[in-house]
């Protein structure tokens, strides 16, 4: 038998270019054709034996007029990839223009020597103060904006976000010659908004991403937020630079206010709302994950399960990790590049973009390859969602250890782009996790860890400028120093208690909702939408460890078979069908 299970597992191994190639093809298939679309990546034959995806299993017709060849999901991951962009490219605004604000800075326009004059004279207390405040307007909102976006349409609560900051955004020029008293106030309400972003973002996605698609959609989604950095660093310092300091909060508040006019029109609560969705994608949505009528209410919310969840603290110490590190290189990059080697601010901007461009590619990557990993059956959730995790943590925290003790720009420029880039493969582990231990309460879940996130935003720019109060080479050793151990700290705790299966206390209150169709009872909930004694998709699933290992999961089982080697005995069980 051991025998037997290691040649089927080397004919998987051994399969896996070819099933890339045809992957690869699946995904451009799936972006451009117009035929309709049933399953997305999944085989659209309910009687076919095959087990592999070409091209003409997928297939995809939308009457979209502005959206044609693309489905409506993937128009939401889209417009919310490019939402993101604008509200990180807002965040980007004060750390690239408080250096011309407060330094005598000179520049270069079109050959001609130019010096920017110190405008504010404010310390680096009362700079840490500035970068301070939006976190403590941030920390507040992100358990209530995963309640709110649990309760109400998290597409709207998304929309007034980014609207909202974007009007404060452009007060903020305004508010520097008045007091920094008042661009702190602001600072702090801009937070208070934008912590409902990310609760709001699994808001949308409870409902409109297919379990299969879960890594796919939610990467495309936050690649936004790393590619908002890549734009957002560069153009304002090339607005500073050529129209002042005050133009990139104009520049960033007017886009975000187009943005939100455009997404709050094409934007729709659920597939089931949607006017404009084809039957064939509503079904397919609505089929894979279920929906149900009833809100979360604040009575039935299990808030002392997520608090006694070992999974769920794995998510808040990861997300503390990768927090301090982009927020580190968020706020504190431009000024390492600056006070270190003494780079321009124009190049500044450029040279604090490389990391984030590489985030940005190799987020989405990443989703696309942790979802063929568990599509294909070669590795459970669980040891998917680690593996990226803690390797991309692992790879980052030893590339933050050789940037501490770089004296070379460019060095340390390298070092700086390949550990960020190594954690990009974290987010389709840690920022994916909620939907799979609790869909249902997917929203909340981020507002708790995205919590932690934010207390590593206010802690990470206070110890930095307490740090590097001389800005020496050696002070910002220590700040990379102490952003390697904390990383490694995450590797170990997400490897030890992190989980892909569905948790206990994630189910509906205990109320059976039973429907016959064609004689047969069909059990219904969130998550599921099938007849259990039937596959939900073309190819069967016999693993429980694949998926939400429970009789009330997405991936139902039509017999009791072990398909892969697992981690641990309680990985063991089979799903039994009723």
């Amino acid at each position: 038998m051991a025998t037997n299970a290691m040649r089927t597992l080397r004919e998987r191994v051994g399969s896996g270019g070819q099933q890339a190639k045809e992957f690869i093809n699946v995904s451009i298939e799936r972006l451009t054709s117009k035929k309709d679309d049933t399953v997305s990546l999944i085989n659209s034959n309910p009687d076919s034996t095959s087990d592999t995806y070409t091209s003409t299993d997928v297939s995809m017709k939308y009457h979209c007029a502005c959206c044609s060849c693309v489905a409506k999901r993937y128009v939401l991951a889209i417009f919310t990839c490019i939402g993101l962009m604008i509200t990180f490219g807002i965040r980007c605004n004060l750390g690239v223009a408080i250096i011309d604000m407060t330094n005598n800075n000179t520049v270069h326009i079109k050959g001609k020597e130019e010096i920017h004059y110190q405008k504010f004279f404010w310390g680096p207390k009362v700079v840490g103060l500035l970068h301070l405040s939006f976190f403590l307007g941030y920390i507040l909102t992100q358990i209530p904006g995963g309640y709110l976006a649990a309760r109400f349409p998290a597409n709207r609560v998304f929309c007034i976000a980014i609207f909202s900051t974007s009007i404060l955004n452009m007060c903020i020029p305004f508010a520097c010659n008045v007091h920094y008293s008042l661009v702190i106030f602001i600072r702090i309400l801009q937070g208070l908004v934008e912590g409902v972003e990310y609760p709001s973002i699994h808001g949308m996605w409870s409902k409109w991403a297919p379990p299969l698609e879960r890594s796919m959609l939610a990467t495309i989604a936050f690649a936004g937020s790393y590619a908002g950095a890549v734009v957002g660093m560069p153009l304002a310092g090339v607005l500073v630079e050529y129209a002042g300091w005050p133009s990139p909060f104009y520049f960033f508040g007017a886009m975000g206010i187009t943005w939100a006019i455009v997404f709050i029109v094409i934007s729709h609560d659920s597939p089931s709302s949607h006017p404009t969705i084809t039957l064939q994608e509503k079904n397919y949505i609505l089929e894979s994950i279920g929906e149900r009528a009833t809100s979360t209410k604040f009575s039935t919310t299990p808030w002392s399960s997520f608090f006694t969840s070992m999974p769920v603290y794995a998510i808040i110490v990861a997300n503390f990790a990768r927090s301090w590190t982009f927020y580190l290189f968020l706020t504190g990059q431009p000024s390492y590049l600056e006070e270190v080697f003494h780079y321009e601010i124009s190049k500044v901007g450029v040279l604090s973009a490389l990391p984030h461009l590489v985030m940005a590619i190799i987020v989405p990557l990443g989703g696309q390859l942790a979802d063929f990993l568990r599509r294909r059956q070669l590795m459970t959730t669980t040891t998917v969602r680690k593996l990226f995790n803690c390797g991309g943590f692992g790879g980052e925290a030893l590339f933050l250890l050789i940037t501490a003790y770089a004296r070379g720009a460019k060095m340390a420029i390298i070092c700086m782009t390949i550990a960020v880039g190594s954690s990009g493969f974290a987010i389709s582990g840690f920022n994916v996790n909620h939907l799979d231990i609790a869909p249902r309460y997917a929203s909340i879940l981020m507002g708790i860890t995205n919590s932690a996130g934010t207390l590593a935003g206010i802690l990470c720019p206070l110890i930095t400028t307490n740090i590097t109060s001389e800005k020496t080479p050696e002070e910002w050793e220590k700040v990379f120093l102490i952003a390697a151990i904390i990383h490694f700290v995450g590797v170990i705790f997400y490897g030890m208690f992190a989980s892909g299966e569905k948790q206990p206390w994630a189910d509906y209150p205990k109320v059976a909702d039973f429907s016959s169709t064609n004689g047969t009872d069909t059990l219904k909930g969130y998550g599921a939408m099938t007849d259990i004694s039937t596959t939900t998709f073309g190819t069967s699933i016999h693993n429980s460890n694949y998926g939400e290992g429970t009789p009330n999961g997405v991936y139902p089982t039509t017999k009791e078979e072990s398909v892969q080697p697992t981690a641990n005995e309680n990985e063991e069980h089979l799903v039994e069908s009723d």
